[in-house]
């Protein structure tokens, strides 16, 4: 296991600054007013105050982002996106200042060498979801534990693609020693994994944060002799062939530029796959498979891109495909109030061998 890794962790401000400082006796407007001039404003008073906040000004921009299509939705997130990062609380102590707010354990677990320093409220919101999780976890039906995802790291939502993974992997019956786990993340599929036969697991992921709390993960869970974890891109500093590699790349191309961490996790720029297969092709063992996970998604958003997957088929002698599956996911909860966009998906499972 890689040493010394230090996690990616919200931006914050660790000098003075500029703008309105905030609380409830005043009119809510002016504090939209300072957001949408792109001024900081810095609630003074309870952590309710933020929630308010954020809630009208994400009823303003509903307004004046009314079309309800996908690219007019994500403009609208974007805007709203850009703006609350101008709402901050102070830390101090490790601690929020305003009254009434939650104990998140990760601002002294990422921050443990700054006192004092301002966040923006909706990086504060993320941090507090993220400590839920990793002192509740997270239950998933394939598997028999909890997970407690790490900061920042990717970790299922939707389980058709897992269901997917599961059902090939009980018809699999090639060699189990070893698997090379592309962008591990959570480690869901590398658990799979396990539970089915395999010996041992290498997995890699770009994102430090996903290699940090893996680490703690398995040795929580006595997998630690079973794991070889590696932060790098793609195949890392792995530097031999094995028996099956299995990849869930992100969905959708990217048109902005990528953040590090989970950003990576959702958006591909587009030398990804040709990379992957180029590298994959010196990691395959003679007979071993590919398994990789994708979806029909950035199709039904209205992203013109071709399945980089076929494209690969397509265009290079260096994969042939031996098994293709797909799967439409269940409908949303009806909870959600967004509009889902992913009722025409498909997931899709393919594996490839060499040529």
């Amino acid at each position: 296991m890689q040493q010394n890794l230090k996690p990616n962790r919200p931006k914050i401000i660790t000098t003075e600054i500029e703008g309105l400082v905030f609380n409830r006796r005043m009119n809510i407007a002016h504090a939209i007013e300072a957001l949408l001039s792109k001024e900081f404003v810095l609630v003074d008073d309870f952590y309710s105050t933020g929630l308010q906040i954020l809630e009208e000004l994400n009823f303003y921009l509903k307004q004046k982002f009314s079309k309800k299509d996908y690219n007019s939705q994500r403009e609208a997130r974007s805007v709203f996106r850009e703006l609350s990062h101008k709402l901050l609380l102070m830390v101090s102590d490790n601690r929020l200042e305003v009254r009434k707010s939650p104990k998140i354990g990760w601002l002294k677990i990422l921050y443990p060498e700054i006192s004092e320093f301002f966040i923006s409220f909706p990086d504060v919101q993320g941090l507090n979801s993220s400590w839920q999780w990793f002192q509740n976890g997270i239950k998933l039906d394939i598997l028999p534990f909890r997970l407690k995802p790490y900061f920042g790291t990717y970790f299922p939502t939707r389980f058709d693609h897992l269901e997917l993974f599961e059902n090939w992997l009980k018809t699999y019956n090639g060699t189990k020693k070893n698997a090379i786990d592309i962008g591990v993340g959570s480690g869901v599929l590398s658990f799979q994994m396990l539970q089915n036969g395999f010996q041992n697991i290498y997995g890699t992921d770009s994102n430090p944060n996903s290699i940090i709390g893996l680490t703690q993960e398995v040795e929580r869970l006595k997998f630690g002799n079973k794991f070889n974890l590696s932060c790098g891109d793609l195949f890392a500093s792995l530097d031999f062939a094995t028996e099956l590699i299995v990849f869930n790349p992100p969905w959708l191309i990217a048109n902005h530029e990528l953040e590090e961490g989970i950003d990576k996790a959702i958006y591909y720029e587009p030398d990804l796959f040709p990379r992957f297969f180029e590298q994959a092709k010196n990691h395959l063992a003679k007979d071993g498979k590919i398994v990789m996970i994708f979806s029909n998604f950035a199709k039904v958003v209205g992203q013109e891109v071709k399945n980089p997957i076929n494209v690969e088929l397509g265009n290079f002698n260096r994969f042939r495909r031996v098994e293709f599956f797909q799967k439409k996911p269940k409908p949303s909860s009806k909870k959600t109030r967004r509009k889902d966009w992913r009722q025409n998906e498909k997931v899709e499972l393919w594996v490839l061998s060499h040529k």
